[in-house]
Order: C-alpha cells, then structure tokens, then sequence
C-alpha cells in the first residue's frame, strides 16, 4: 500500500529475532540449582521474523530520526492499548533511544537483546549466571533492487559487536599494576 502511495517501502528480514514480552531488553531463562528450566518467562527467539521498512521525514522526533522506519503488519504485542508496531526509526533502534514511542523498546529487543539465563534460587534472590550479547538480531536482510541478491542492513540496526580480545599478563605485571593503581590513588588524595 506505501508503495502505491508513492511511499519507498522494502522487506526486512531478521534472523534470531527476539520476542521481549516483557519489554526489558533481554530475553530472560530460568534454571533451578539442579538446572532444570523453570518456565518463568514468556520471552522467546524466533528463526526469522519479517517487518517493512518504510522511508519518511519524522517532524514528530526530529530530523535526526529521518529515513528508514519499522512498520509490523504482524505485531504479536499490544501497543498503546491496540496490535500495532511503528513507525520505529532505525537510527532510534541503533542508538539505543528507547525511550521513544512508536516501538522503539520492542524492535530494539528484536534485533540486540542479551539472552540472559538466571539460576533462581527462591522467589527473592535469582543470580545472573550467563548472558549472550551476540545471539539476536543476525543477518538482517533486505532483497536487492532489480536481482534475488541478499542485502545486509544490519548495519543499519545495530553497530559491529565488540569482538572480545584475550591476553594474559603474568602474575607479577598484574601485581605490579595494582601498585601502580595504589600510586595512583595516593597522589590524588
């Protein structure tokens, strides 16, 4: 329909897409201490889910949020009392500027939440016991104008993951630092 409207419109693809339910940014599993899943949560990860993107001037939040918006034509959640999801501004989503209406938390979720699984030792006291920032939001995927070829936007989304960098000190630099720290310290007092 945008696009009879004159409307540039294009179908998105995200792969691992996160289902927040409860909207908190992560997709949340609870295990026992015999880890034994406990169904406590009603987040979940999909294969694939499939939104439009549609290109608009946003006055309503400002220049800066121009361009490329979500729209869900097949929203799972209630927003503002009815089953809708949109316009999110993909510059909104990758800057992490959720506290915008039109979905933002939601489709933020979809393609950067950290699954993050709990140890649930009673119903005070859950220990955070592992978490995967890299999962979600894998692929995201237009077609190619004019050609079956697979465009990846995902930059459009979310920036690179960080890529995690091991090295090991001995035992005596690392000591050698804390004293360094201490001087430190010292000397700002």
């Amino acid at each position: 329909v945008l696009r009879c409207l004159g409307i540039p419109t294009r179908v998105i693809t995200n792969f691992n897409s996160a289902h927040d339910k409860n909207l908190n940014l992560s997709i949340d599993k609870y295990i026992d201490m015999s880890g034994n899943k406990l169904d406590l949560s009603e987040d979940s990860v999909w294969n694939f889910h499939v939104w439009n993107e549609s290109w608009f001037i946003r006055r309503d939040l400002g220049s800066f949020y121009d361009g490329w918006q979500v729209l869900d034509a097949t929203p799972q959640e209630k927003s503002k009392g009815i089953y809708q999801c949109g316009p999110a501004s993909t510059r909104a989503i990758k800057e992490g500027d959720v506290n915008l209406d039109y979905d933002s938390p939601f489709v933020f979720a979809a393609v950067n939440a950290d699954c993050v699984t709990w140890i649930r030792y009673s119903k005070k006291r859950k220990e955070r016991v592992y978490s995967d920032t890299r999962k979600i939001g894998k692929f995201i995927s237009t077609k190619a104008v004019g050609t079956n070829s697979r465009v990846d936007v995902t930059a459009n989304y979310k920036y690179p993951e960080v890529k995690e960098i091991s090295f090991k000190i001995s035992y005596s630099q690392y000591k050698n630092s804390l004293m360094d720290d201490r001087k430190i310290l010292v000397t700002a007092v």
